[in-house]
Order: structure tokens, then sequence, then C-alpha cells
């Protein structure tokens, strides 16, 4: 189920440098039912979903799939938690504050941690510092052997996964605070805020290093901004795509997913906009389409892959936007972000399904059955795909 955040009043002009003051004015969560009906999910006022799943028909399986091992995290609640890779390395973590880092090919845990507090995003890791978030704000950090090294604020509820890396936990708030915060010490080294729209989508917007001088996020009205990793200061800003409509709800124009960087390009999708790609380095848009998507896109050499707002799978041109191909036949299953992976695309749906299209027609090749239901993106560490399902199972398959 979709959910709206509503601000009503504005936070300042766009700043960066020093701590701004909280914003003010985020007075009710709202459900949208607009989007509700969009997606498919549930239903406010009624347990019925507006569409039934697409039933899933028999499929001839041209690619082996290996479950090589699973392991278990706490579940995600209300919250999206995803695995994150590094090397060989898989961190994951619960809502009941369990962090876990796992070897990717046997699944044996290699440490074990537990926040002092539910938490609501996370983990995010450079394999030196593992970090997470809770509703109040709070940036809890873990060195390389799971021990609690430091805790801070970033001033408001954090839905987003930390990035990690290059000497910064970078945190994104609810009330559009990117905050970077000193991996060793903690310390505030900057800030940068973009204004609150009336009305945003709830969920977690991730963010991506671009080099070692910056990184790249996406805000309501469909912007994507490049930020200094030294200063905060913004690189460039470029809208993905224009808020359109008469209501609020029309005008919902939030970047969806984390934008994914590919060689010098960067590609994103919005919630009732478009999906495209702009230069990493200058912002300058390269090409763009009209697009819905709840939860981003995936890119390889060849395609981008999205899921659009009605569970529809489109493969599009890396290079121009074109529609390579799209499948339409796992509408309404409430599916996660894709992953462009080799010669498939892997996504997962609600009923704990893990789907693998080819890369080249968008037709099945496979199909996994998870326990539990999928909404995080699968992960590749090393050679093996992971999925962590919303009951916080973690799985490991190995496609051959």
């Amino acid at each position: 189920m979709m959910i709206f955040t509503d601000f009503r009043r504005s936070m300042p002009t766009a700043t960066s440098q020093r701590s701004l003051k909280r914003a003010s004015g985020l007075t009710a969560t709202v459900a949208a039912l607009a989007a509700v009906t969009l997606l498919g999910g549930c239903g406010l006022f009624s347990s019925k979903p507006a569409h039934e799943p697409t039933p899933l028909t028999e499929i001839k399986q041209g690619l082996t799939v290996r479950q090589m091992w699973t392991a278990s995290v706490g579940k995600s609640g209300s919250y999206d938690f995803a695995p994150i890779a590094v090397g060989e390395a898989v961190f994951a973590a619960g809502a009941n504050g369990g962090i876990v880092r796992l070897d990717a090919n046997t699944g044996a845990t290699t440490w074990a941690a537990k926040a002092d507090t539910d938490i609501t995003a996370g983990p995010g890791s450079d394999g030196e510092t593992t970090a997470v978030a809770n509703a109040k704000g709070d940036i809890l950090a873990f060195d390389h052997d799971g021990k609690q090294t430091w805790k801070a604020n970033a001033g408001s509820e954090v839905l987003a996964t930390p990035l990690v890396g290059r000497g910064l936990v970078i945190v994104r708030a609810v009330n559009n605070r990117v905050t970077a915060f000193d991996s060793t010490t903690g310390a505030v080294k900057w800030t940068y805020t973009q204004p609150a729209a009336a009305l945003t989508l709830r969920t977690g917007t991730g963010m991506i290093f671009v080099g070692d001088r910056a990184m790249v996020t996406g805000f309501p009205g469909g912007k994507l901004v490049a930020l200094d990793l030294q200063t905060g200061n913004p690189l460039w800003i470029t809208p993905l795509s224009y808020p359109k409509g008469v209501t609020e709800v029309e005008r919902v124009n939030d970047v969806t997913g984390s934008p994914v960087l590919f060689g010098r390009q960067i590609c994103s999708a919005t919630f009732q906009g478009r999906v495209g790609c702009v230069d990493a380095v200058t912002g300058n848009g390269l090409w763009a389409r009209e697009f819905s998507s709840p939860n981003g896109v995936s890119q390889d050499e060849r395609l981008v892959s999205s899921v659009n707002s009605e569970g529809q799978v489109f493969a599009f041109a890396s290079t121009d936007g074109s529609t390579l191909w799209q499948n339409d036949k796992l509408k309404y299953r409430t599916l996660g972000a894709p992953l462009a992976l080799g010669r498939v695309v892997v996504v997962g749906d609600m009923q704990g399904y893990v789907h693998f299209l080819s890369r080249d027609n968008g037709e099945f090749v496979a199909r996994a059955k998870a326990n539990g239901a999928i909404s995080a993106q699968p992960v590749l560490a090393g050679q093996t795909l992971v999925i962590q399902t919303r009951d916080g199972n973690l799985i490991g398959y190995r496609p051959e």
C-alpha cells in the first residue's frame, strides 16, 4: 500500500553547509486511495485488493536456480529493509534492531548485533562501518566486528538506507534533509535540504556515490541532485519529471527507489512522472519516457528495467529509452524493484515468488518460491543472488 506524508508548511529554501532548523509542519500521514488503486495494494477501508493479482501459469524452466542457503534476521514490520552486498559479504537488518553480516557463499553469520532500539532503515555499509536508523532520526554505527561505535541524530525519521563510504555516513531523513556524518566519530560534516512538498510518498529514496567527489539522490518534484561530498553544496540539480494535475495527490511526483549508476549514466524513475537517465558529471538529461514507478530502476550496459504502478515489467534501451520489451503477466502482484543480472531480470512479488525474466525478450525463464513476501530489491554478492523477505528470511540463490 502506498502511503503519503503530508507537509503543510514549507521548509527553508535549498541550503547546504551547517545544520538547519528541523522542518515544521509534519502534521499527518494519510493514505492515498488513488495510489492504492494504481498499485493494487491493500485497501484503506477494505481487506479486498482493488485488483486481484494475475495468476501465475506454468513456465518452462530455461535457467537452473539453486538455493544455496537460508538465514534469518528480524521481520520488516511496516518498513522496507533490503540486504546490501559489499564484495562477498551480505549485511541485513530487521525492524527489531537485529543486524547481521553473512558470508555470501555459505550464509554463515560473520557477526550479529542488536541495536538498543527498533529501527526503520538500514543497514548501510562499506564493510568497515555499518549504520542503521530509527523513527526518531537516531543513527547508530557499528564497526567491522559489529560493535556499536557512535550514535547521532538526523533531526527527523529516517526511511532510506544510509549511504556509507568515503569516510562518511550520509543519511536522508523524511523532511528532505541530507546529513553527512564522519564515519569514525559521528560528527556532522555538512547538511543539505530541499523545500518540502505539500504531499510526498512515505518511502525511502536511496542515494549513490558517483566517484570520490559526489553523491546523488532524488527529491519530491522529480528532481535529481548531485552533492559535493566535502561540502554538501549542490553540483547540479536536474528535473527528471515535473508535477502534473490539479489536486495534491495528482501532483505527487517523487523520485522513487535509488538512482542507479552505470558508466557515466545515472538512471532513475518517478511516481506519476518519468523514467530516464542523466549524465553523472554534468546532470544533463540524456533521455526520459512517460512512466510511473513505485520502486525505482535497475540498469546494465544494454537496458534499464523498471516496474510500473500496475506491476508491468519494462525494459528500455539504455542508450535512448526505446522500449525493448514489456511483461504484462505479473500485473497487480505488488512487485519489488527489479535487478538486471546477466542474462536475466530478477524481480520478487508479495506472494513470495522470485521471477527470472529473459533480458532479451522478457519471457519467464525460471521461478523460485521464497518463504515470505518480497518487497526488497534482490542484490548480487559475489556469485550469489540474495533475497530478503518481509518475514526476515534471507535466501541465497545461484542462477546457472
